[in-house]
C-alpha cells in the first residue's frame, strides 16, 4: 500500500518533442555502407528524427516542457529550478537552461545545465528529488534534450545509424499522498571515460584548423566495451534502487531504460528476470537520443495509458562518462 504522510517527489506532468525530420534506415544506406537489415538486427533502430539547421536544444527543449507544464497544470512563473541535461547545449555558456527560462517566462526560476550524457535526466531526477523533498523547490521543471546529429560524424558506419535527436520533459513537486520516487541512486566511472566521448571543443582540445580536420568535434564510441559495461551498470543499479525501496522485479510494473540499443535492453531485462512484456521499448522510431531517451519513453508511456495510476516504474539509463543511474517510483 502507498506509504501516506511522507512527503516525496512527484512527477506531476511529462511531455516529449522530436523535430518533424526522420531519417530512414534507406537513407542512411545512400550515405554510409550499410543495409537496413544490418541495422535492425544490430540495434533495432528504424529511423531516428533529426533537427533542422537552425533548430538547437534550446528549441526542441521549450517545445517538450511546454506540453509538461501543461499536463502538470502548473505555469512557468511558479517554477522555482530549471535543469536541463544535455552534452549538445546551445553554448557552453550561458547555458540551455537559462535560455529555456527565459523563452518559457519564468524570470524567478534559478536555472543550469547538467552533463551526464545518457545518465543526465536520470542524474537530475536524483538531485531534484533530494531538493523537493527537503523543500528547497517546490515546483522543478527537468527536461533531457540532444541534438546529437549535430555532432555525428555520418564517415563512421559504427555510430552514425544509432542516433537522433528530441527532448523530454517533467514537472516535479511535492506530494505526501503515496505517489513519488521511492528510491534513486547514481554512479560514475571516470576512468572509461574515453570509451563515450567528444574529444574537441573543450579546454583540452579547443577548435582550431587541426581539430576540426582530425574529426575531434564528433562523437567518438567503443561500442563494444561500452556495450559489457552498459548491461552490467543498468542491471546493478536497477537492483540497488529496488533493493532501497523493498521491491524485487516482480514488483514492477514496468521498466523504462535507456534506449541505446535492442540487444542492451533485452540483456539488461533478462539478468533482471523481467519479461520484455513489462519493458518499454520505442528505440525503433527513435533511435539513441542520450538524454532524452528516457524521458521520451516516460511521457509516451503515461500517453499511450500503459501506465496508470499506483504503477511501480523503474527507469534505468547508462551512459558517456562513464555514468549510470536508476529511479524506482510509484506513479
Amino acid at each position: 500500500m502507498p506509504e501516506q504522510g511522507r512527503t516525496r517527489a512527484r512527477i506531476l506532468g511529462t511531455g516529449c518533442y522530436v523535430p518533424e525530420k526522420i531519417l530512414t534506415n534507406a537513407d542512411l544506406e545512400r550515405i554510409v555502407e550499410t543495409t537496413d537489415e544490418w541495422i535492425t538486427t544490430r540495434t533495432g533502430i528504424k529511423e531516428r528524427h533529426v533537427a533542422a539547421p537552425d533548430q538547437a536544444s534550446s528549441d526542441l527543449a521549450c517545445e517538450a516542457a511546454v506540453r509538461a507544464l501543461d499536463a502538470a497544470g502548473v505555469k512557468a512563473t511558479e517554477l522555482d529550478l530549471i535543469v536541463v541535461a544535455t552534452v549538445t547545449p546551445d553554448t557552453f555558456f550561458p547555458s540551455t537552461g537559462c535560455r529555456v527560462q527565459d523563452r518559457l517566462g519564468a524570470p524567478q526560476a534559478a536555472a543550469f545545465d547538467l552533463s551526464a550524457a545518457c545518465s543526465g535526466f536520470v542524474f537530475g531526477l536524483h538531485l531534484l528529488r533530494g531538493m523537493v523533498e527537503t523543500g528547497v523547490a517546490k515546483r522543478v521543471l527537468l527536461v533531457g534534450v540532444e541534438t546529437l546529429t549535430k555532432i555525428t560524424d555520418y564517415t563512421d558506419r559504427g555510430t552514425c545509424v544509432l542516433f537522433g535527436d528530441g527532448a523530454g520533459a517533467v514537472v516535479l513537486g511535492p506530494d505526501s499522498s503515496g505517489p513519488g520516487i521511492l528510491s534513486s541512486r547514481i554512479g560514475s566511472a571516470g576512468q572509461y571515460g574515453d570509451m563515450l566521448c567528444m574529444p574537441g571543443g573543450g579546454s583540452r582540445h579547443p577548435a582550431t584548423c587541426e581539430t576540426v580536420k582530425n574529426r575531434l568535434h564528433y562523437l567518438h564510441m567503443k561500442g563494444n566495451e561500452v556495450f559489457k559495461l552498459a548491461v552490467r551498470g543498468m542491471e546493478e543499479v536497477s537492483r540497488g534502487v529496488m533493493e532501497d525501496a523493498n521491491l524485487t522485479p516482480d514488483d514492477m510494473t514496468l521498466l523504462i531504460p535507456h534506449q541505446a540499443n535492442i540487444r542492451m535492453i533485452t540483456a539488461t531485462a533478462d539478468r533482471l528476470g523481467m519479461p520484455m512484456e513489462k519493458v518499454f521499448v520505442n528505440i525503433h522510431k527513435y533511435g539513441n537520443t542520450s538524454s532524452a531517451s528516457v524521458p521520451i519513453a516516460l511521457d509516451e508511456a503515461v500517453r499511450s495509458r500503459r501506465v496508470k495510476s499506483g504503477d511501480i516504474l523503474g527507469l534505468v539509463a547508462f551512459g558517456g562518462g562513464l555514468t549510470w543511474g536508476a529511479t524506482a517510483l510509484r506513479w
